[in-house]
């Protein structure tokens, strides 16, 4: 049976390019009638983030990627947390160094990093020494005595390696090109390339589908694989890299990036309020904008949206917050560096695992297109069924504490009915929250104001339209819409010209849902407020 995992480490949120690796799992065990196992890789308890995993899983599910194995499923080669499986790696290391196969050493980082800058003078690859004779049990009590770390490394075989790859054909790793690695930190925890090859060998795991990144630790892992007797080796696949519009690989660190420049190049923040919002220190703040270090995702976040700005979508859970549907993210990840055939692009789920193939997956940098990915979600949107498309716009007004939460289904699915042609649930929304506004809460951009209503009339047009609203019996939409363009006609102008003073009266700007829909769905007596609001408004700007 094939099996596949996804592992990911919980130092941050599910960046897109992990959701792809996920994904290429997935579907490959969809498609082979196999099994796709989730495992948390918890290791590095320095830099994992509370929330992460947490997150990740909601993320997956989000995609609607379930897991077979892991944590909260269960399964019977648990436990799915690494930190949970020290007794386990702790038996294997124990095999490694009575085999003579790994030995451990007593380096600290300032004695390691003095043998990386002599290698470097003498422009020669840091191989670490291998001593002679390898350390027992009393040199260990000897070095925790000094006060010294004590690690594992493994011996790697001094023979060459070829990693048989199913998108890179055989890659080959010349004798001595990779020196001895530690297996086991100071701390008894396994490092990334021990605790993965332990684990998926006793987790079944039959195929290894990952990043291009990871083919550099496929060796070391192999040799391991073999010193620790496991059989038969995983088939590999490493998939392409995924680089961003500006050339450069598709990073998790673009969106603090974009804020640390945003904040720098920002007159006059306060920075004491930026930190209460973060939720963290003004010495967190500064580092941060010096770049020595990074606040985790939710402080990012809330930073961000207490400058009002908006930062690049990297997280999956950043395109669920920009309004992007599910189904739109899996067909349009499930297609970068894997060729479906023929010309096929807008895609259900089960063709896609229906013309997955690992045969089909590309060596060439696939490129993250996001106005693709936003013709993909405008196509997914048209597409959707509408119970589907209301549970998944409720799902988003629920996470951004919208108040178009307020609406029925009902109201909701006439919102989405009139807004045909949307690209995200976002536009949506910012389209219609007016309606679920006080009267008193509408916000009016000078920019509309002034190019509506202080220009060409723009009053006087829409003291016409109030008036003709107030004393308008059946307030339809067909009543509405004959009497605006009855108006426009009358004057000899376009409906814009009519129509556009009262929508900045009703909501502020010049955009909105379709205004005969609008007008109705906010009824007779808030429109007339919210005129009357907008002509008192602008009664004490100067018009220019």
């Amino acid at each position: 049976m094939v099996v596949t995992r996804f592992a990911p480490s919980p130092t941050g949120y599910l960046h897109v390019g992990g959701a792809r690796t996920a994904l290429f799992n997935w579907l490959f065990a969809r498609r082979m009638g196999g099994k796709f196992i989730l495992r948390i890789e918890d290791t590095d308890i320095k830099r994992n983030t509370p929330t992460a995993t947490r997150q990740v899983m909601d993320d997956l599910r989000w995609l609607g990627i379930q897991w077979d194995e892991g944590p909260e499923v269960g399964g019977p080669n648990g436990p799915y947390l690494q930190s949970q499986r020290r007794d386990i790696y702790d038996k294997y290391i124990k095999q490694l160094i009575d085999e003579k196969k790994a030995y451990y050493c007593f380096d600290t980082p300032e004695e390691l990093d003095a043998l990386r800058k002599e290698a470097e003078t003498q422009k020669k690859n840091f191989i670490y020494p291998r001593p002679k004779d390898f350390p027992d049990e009393s040199d260990v009590e000897k070095a925790k005595a000094r006060d010294k770390p004590a690690a594992v490394r493994f011996a790697m075989p001094l023979t060459g390696i070829v990693v048989t790859d199913v998108v890179r054909g055989e890659v080959k790793f010349g004798p001595g090109q990779i020196g001895d690695f530690i297996v086991q930190k100071s701390d008894g925890f396994p490092t990334y390339n021990f605790a993965c090859v332990v684990d998926d060998y006793s987790m079944k795991v039959t195929h290894v589908i990952r990043g291009q990144e990871h083919l550099m630790n496929t060796p070391g892992q192999q040799a391991l694989w073999k010193a620790l007797g496991f059989g038969e080796l995983p088939k590999y696949a490493h998939m392409s890299v995924t680089i961003s519009e500006t050339g450069g690989k598709l990073s998790k660190r673009e969106r603090p990036k974009a804020l640390r420049k945003i904040i720098k190049a920002t007159q006059e923040i306060d920075l004491e309020k930026l930190a209460e919002v973060g939720n963290i220190t003004l010495e967190e703040v500064e580092t941060f904008i010096k770049a020595k270090t990074t606040p985790d995702v939710p402080s990012i976040d809330a930073m961000a949206t207490y400058l009002g700005v908006a930062l690049p979508e990297i997280n999956v859970v950043d395109f669920f917050r920009s309004g992007y549907l599910p189904e739109t993210m899996v067909n349009f990840l499930a297609l970068l560096g894997a060729s479906p055939g023929g010309d096929r692009e807008i895609m259900p789920l089960d063709e896609l695992i229906d013309c997955f193939d690992l045969s089909r997956l590309t060596k060439a940098n696939s490129l993250f297109d996001r106005k693709k990915l936003l013709a993909f979600n405008t196509e997914h949107i048209r597409q959707a069924g509408k119970g589907k498309l209301l549970g998944h716009f409720k799902d988003y007004l629920k996470a951004v504490e919208s108040p178009v939460i307020s609406a029925d289904d009902k109201m909701l699915e006439k919102i989405l009915e009139i807004s045909a042609g949307a690209r995200t649930l976002a536009d949506i929304e910012k389209k219609s929250r007016f309606l679920f506004l006080a009267d008193d809460a509408i916000e009016y951009d000078d920019k509309a104001v002034k190019k509506v209503l202080l220009k060409n009339d723009g009053l006087a047009v829409l003291q016409i339209v109030r008036d003709k609203l107030a004393v308008m019996e059946q307030f339809t939409e067909e009543n509405i819409e004959n009497m605006l363009r009855n108006l426009a006609e009358e004057k000899q102008v376009g409906l814009g010209k009519v129509a556009q003073p009262l929508r900045v009266a009703l909501c502020g700007t010049t955009v909105s849902t379709p205004i005969f829909d609008s007008v109705q769905m906010l009824g007779k007596e808030n429109t007339l407020a919210r005129i009357d609001t907008a002509l008192k408004i602008v009664e004490t700007r100067p018009q220019t």
